[in-house]
């Protein structure tokens, strides 16, 4: 994995601009601590910063390949999972290999297909392309959206980068946000609104959509959609294809030049991809290194509830145990998650999900001291529908986006002024219409069949995003690349025409998914009841972010000072038990994540030098 960016402009020489591609590209070196290396043409600069995982000489970037005379340049972030097929089918078409990296690859499928080569593509990547002969930029982003690309257009400039921070080091870009970005900071985060970048004039290229810039203008596109098709397979085809989709994706992703392992919590996901993983590896004379994440005295601590029903440990050892990997079980104490908020902040470039994210950190930099890719099993609740609001009829009939049904906590903490300027509840429910605008349509005629359909493409498109988003900042900050095999487009196009009552077999949350994978797993953690990303429950926690806060709230110089309302935050500070555990996003954010939101929100301010026009 690696950090892109470029710089186009067709009015200035860009072959002079190199100390400002180096600027963007030292912002990200956590994501390519290996080498960098940039490309400069009259009309655009390149850049990239590697971290290398196949063909560690020969994938060196910017690649350029020549034809006819022309040359074709290419930044690029990601990987495929389907190099071997893409290169037998460009070599019977004549081409020539310099190497075996997937870059190459890619860019050659440029070469032959144009901006169609998207279409070939099985893989994770976010990647720009210089066209020498057509004087154009071709963009793309994987169909999940997995790897991010962002942009800056203003004329006669077009600027883009894996990360906010790296187009904040262009002069040219101001750090500022408006009324719109207020209201996504404070009613849709740690979500993102799909192509909105927060930063004022900063736009994401959205999941599965390819750009042509050229001096005549812009072009996006969506080169995948979800489409609805008649599910005709019965039950016992569909379980046997989910089953062969899952092997094959996950045996995929396995392939890499440098030492991999598996993230290992006992649950479900991670546990169907470390025993693929083991076996595989066992059958190559390998053992597979596995890592979990547990705090310091959660087993004092922790009580069981609805959303988390019983501890890790005792399911980790056993999946440790029973496929025999070479695990890992890393322990981290609060005050560490409490200082990694920071770090977290700067490596998402925004405030996210609190001490979710920041353990997610520091769990990443110790897996890095024995690996360099991860298999982790992100993706699947959302997948095969393993979520509350899956099922709950009062979340599936809710008006509003079903994580975040409780929109009382956010209202209650803002100023009055600043409730005014963003409009909370009217921003909301054009969000939520605007998406649901978007739901590709049944066509049966069958109500309940279109809310299911609603679900799960609001899940899929609103708030998966905010996991990989956390998942590919945090990872790649320490120069860890996971890599998230559920998000396999073929899987989840197969799934997603899928009926609920199979996808709900049994009864069961995710019941389709752990039918398939019957015989593989031991049958109690098969059939284990689903448990959400391991958090602390240490009670110092609340105290050491209360506190914080607190004297943030005391600074009239604090980015927060004019933004919340501080009776009605000191007063919850003050007496959180009753709303303690009630989550005002997902399952995991709770009223202490709120404050530690809150910090993360304080220091970015701060870190970018954020203006509010």
């Amino acid at each position: 994995m690696c950090g892109i960016t470029g710089w186009l402009d067709w009015t200035q020489d860009m072959s002079e601009s190199g100390p400002v591609i180096d600027r963007m590209v030292d912002t990200l070196t956590p994501r390519g601590p290996d080498t960098r290396g940039k490309w400069l043409y009259p009309e655009i600069a390149l850049g990239h910063s590697r971290l290398a995982v196949v063909d560690i000489e020969g994938g060196k970037q910017p690649m350029t390949r020549w034809r006819g005379g022309w040359a074709y340049t290419i930044t690029y972030n990601g990987e495929l999972y389907n190099t071997e097929e893409i290169r037998q089918a460009l070599s019977a078409k004549g081409y020539s290999f310099q190497g075996h990296s997937d870059t190459e690859v890619l860019l050659l499928s440029y070469l032959e297909w144009g901006v169609d080569c998207v279409q070939k593509l099985n893989g994770i990547f976010a990647f720009g392309i210089w066209d020498c002969r057509e004087k154009s930029l071709f963009l793309a982003r994987d169909r999940m959206g997995v790897k991010p690309l962002f942009y800056y257009h203003k004329y006669p400039s077009f600027i883009f980068a894996s990360e906010l921070k790296a187009l904040l080091a262009h002069p040219d870009i101001p750090a500022v946000i408006d009324r719109e970005g207020l209201a996504e900071l404070f009613m849709i985060a740690p979500a993102r609104t799909p192509g909105f970048g927060v930063i004022k004039n900063i736009c994401e290229l959205k999941p599965g959509y390819a750009m042509l810039v050229k001096y005549e203008g812009i072009r996006q596109w969506p080169y995948w959609r979800l489409e609805n098709k008649p599910h005709t397979d019965d039950i016992r085809t569909t379980v046997d294809h989910v089953r062969e989709l899952v092997i094959d994706a996950i045996s995929r992703q396995l392939v890499s030049d440098v030492p991999l392992g598996t993230l290992l919590s006992g649950g479900l996901d991670s546990s169907i991809i470390t025993a693929i993983a083991a076996k595989k590896y066992q059958a190559e004379g390998k053992i597979l290194p596995t890592f979990s994440i547990d705090y310091i005295a959660n087993d004092k601590y922790f009580q069981a509830n609805d959303y988390q029903p019983d501890p890790d440990a005792p399911w980790v050892r056993k999946m440790a145990n029973c496929f025999n990997t070479n695990h890992h079980n890393l322990f981290l104490d609060t005050a560490e998650l409490v200082e990694a908020l920071t770090d977290a902040a700067a490596a998402r470039d925004l405030p996210g999900m609190a001490d979710v994210d920041s353990s997610l950190l520091l769990f990443s930099r110790r897996i890095k001291e024995s690996v360099t890719v991860g298999l982790s099993g992100e993706c699947a609740d959302e997948v095969f529908g393993g979520y509350p609001w899956f099922h709950r009829d009062d979340l599936k009939n809710a008006d509003t986006f079903p994580w975040s049904t409780d929109l009382q906590t956010r209202l209650q903490i803002l100023s009055p002024e600043i409730l005014q300027i963003i409009a909370p509840l009217d921003y909301v429910r054009e969000r939520y219409r605007e998406a649901v605008s978007e739901v590709p349509v049944s066509g049966t005629g069958d109500a309940k069949v279109d809310k299911d359909k609603r679900i799960s493409y609001l899940t899929l498109t609103r708030f998966m995003p905010t996991l990989l988003d956390r998942k590919d900042r945090m990872t790649m900050a320490s120069g860890l690349e996971v890599r998230v095999p559920f998000c396999d487009h073929r899987i989840v196009e197969y799934v997603w025409n899928i009926p609920w009552e199979m996808k709900y077999w049994q009864n069961r949350e995710k019941g389709l998914l752990r039918t398939a994978l019957e015989g593989i797993l031991p049958e109690d953690v098969l059939w284990r009841r689903k448990s959400p990303y391991p958090k602390t429950h240490h009670p110092q926690f609340l105290e050491m972010v209360t506190g914080r806060l607190r004297t943030v709230l005391e600074d009239s110089a604090s980015p927060l000072y004019d933004l919340v309302n501080k009776k009605q935050l000191l007063d919850l500070m003050a007496n959180p038990s009753s709303d303690a555990n009630r989550p005002w996003f997902g399952q995991l954010m709770d009223t202490p994540r709120l404050f530690a939101f809150l910090l993360q929100l304080d220091f970015w301010f701060k870190k970018y030098k954020i203006s509010i026009i």
